[in-house]
């Protein structure tokens, strides 16, 4: 699967969030400056997987179609790598 500049930049930007926090750990910040830091963190990976799967799903079920699968179990396959991934 190819993955477009876009979806990069924005997992470049993920990770200089996560710099940021460590920053925020080193400098002894605050409890709650650093977690709601973290939640955004991965409120943002959350969005990415979310992103991924969905921009991705009309393709994957075109190719395992043609090998045999049905397209509800790749419905089903997409919704459980989401829900895991919470």
């Amino acid at each position: 699967m190819k993955y477009d500049d876009q979806m990069k930049n924005r997992m470049k930007r993920i990770e200089g969030q996560v710099r940021g926090l460590l920053k925020m750990m080193e400098e002894e910040k605050e409890c709650r400056d650093v977690v709601t830091q973290m939640s955004a963190v991965r409120s943002a990976i959350d969005r990415s997987a979310a992103l991924v799967v969905s921009t991705n799903l009309e393709q994957c079920i075109r190719e395992e179609k043609e090998d045999g699968e049905t397209s509800e179990d790749l419905i089903k396959e997409a919704v459980n790598l989401l829900v895991k991934s919470r």
